[in-house]
């Protein structure tokens, strides 16, 4: 019993000479021991890791996933270790409705043909993506997952103590400064010694460490290989799919056996789409960085613009308002909301909209 008071005695001690030591530092009362250049440079570098890490997984799992109320269930499912449940994605939806409407408008007919051919490719291309997110996430989002919640928290563990070690460190010296009495100097360099000896060990510890960051980005430069590697399969595949369907609608005669036909004497064959105008414009990348602006222009400015649905999306609550693909809408940033929304208002419907089914307009 007696051990444990004493033990908790010091235990108090130590926490107030910290303690004091910090605030001494803080007020300019009292000399700080400045860590290397070197290992500065590390702990920079390591916090600036952490940092992009944050930024690239947050920004690829809304390129995978743009609903974020799917994310945040997706994230729910994650913590409580449960598999989330299967959904079909837009292009799953787009098929079946296309293959339904083209049974409904009958398989022997050109068009309800065409239909259940164009809705059989929208469902390859949503199994390719999602073939793309299972690799993404396993190969690409784990791994910067695992060093955020693995190697970093270590990392800010081992600095703390260190900095619990410099304290340390600082209140020796300063102990030995006020030291007048022999024995009083004797006990105070035996405690300097000591604590310049933990001191170093940790700091040899912490660099250690954070040296291995470079390993990190090592291992992160094979995962981002991995990711583009996915994404070129991904769309290889959306190609090929569409190019195969090209040809095949390009089989199929315009003519019906209703009043559909052409008066002009226009070509009978449906015109197929120039192989150029499947690729991406290369100033695709140019007209997001504008968009991803323009919003951040809005916020800042406190006003409201006119705003194009991408898609269509249900409301998830009350708070939320509906949407329908090409609809025209007003969008404004509202102060303390998240940035994933703004909010949408149509006539006198009002209510928040996810800024990725949004396109604004000028």
């Amino acid at each position: 019993m007696d051990f444990n008071v004493k033990r908790l005695a010091a235990d108090a001690g130590t926490f107030l000479s910290r303690a004091v030591q910090f605030t001494e530092e803080k007020l300019g009362q009292a000399e700080k021991t400045e860590l290397d250049a070197h290992l500065e440079n590390l702990l920079i570098r390591a916090e600036n890791t952490k940092q992009w890490t944050e930024r690239i997984m947050k920004q690829t799992e809304v390129l995978l996933q743009p609903n974020p109320n799917v994310r945040l269930e997706e994230f729910v499912y994650e913590k409580l270790e449960k598999k989330a449940p299967t959904r079909m994605n837009n292009h799953d939806l787009l098929g079946q409705s296309m293959i339904e409407s083209g049974g409904e408008f009958g398989p022997g007919t050109a068009y309800g043909n065409a239909l259940i051919k164009c809705g059989e490719t929208e469902k390859q291309i949503g199994g390719a993506e999602r073939e793309l997110i299972h690799s993404a996430a396993i190969n690409f989002l784990t791994p910067f997952r695992n060093f955020l919640e693995g190697d970093f928290k270590t990392i800010l563990k081992e600095r703390k103590l260190l900095q619990v070690k410099r304290l340390d460190l600082d209140a020796a010296k300063t102990r030995l400064k006020k030291a007048r009495m022999a024995d009083a100097r004797a006990a105070a360099e035996q405690e300097l010694r000591m604590t310049q000896s933990e001191f170093d060990r940790q700091a040899e510890i912490t660099r250690l460490l954070l040296e291995g960051v470079s390993s990190t980005h090592a291992h992160h430069l094979r995962c981002l290989n991995d990711f583009v590697e996915a994404q070129s399969t991904y769309y290889a595949q959306c190609y090929q799919y569409m190019v195969d369907l090209q040809k095949q609608l390009g089989s199929f005669p315009s003519t019906f056996s209703n009043n559909n036909q052409s008066s002009g004497g226009a070509s009978n064959s449906v015109p197929t789409i120039p192989l150029s105008a499947s690729l991406p414009s290369v100033s695709a990348g140019h007209s997001s960085s504008t968009a991803s602006g323009g919003f951040n222009e809005l916020r800042s400015s406190n006003g409201s613009r006119k705003a194009r649905v991408l898609y269509d999306y249900d409301a998830a609550s009350s708070s939320e308002l509906s949407l329908l693909a090409d609809e025209v809408i007003v969008v404004s940033s509202v102060p303390g909301m998240d940035s994933d929304w703004l909010m949408g208002e149509r006539g006198a419907q009002k209510g928040k909209v996810p800024i990725t089914y949004l396109e604004l307009l000028n």
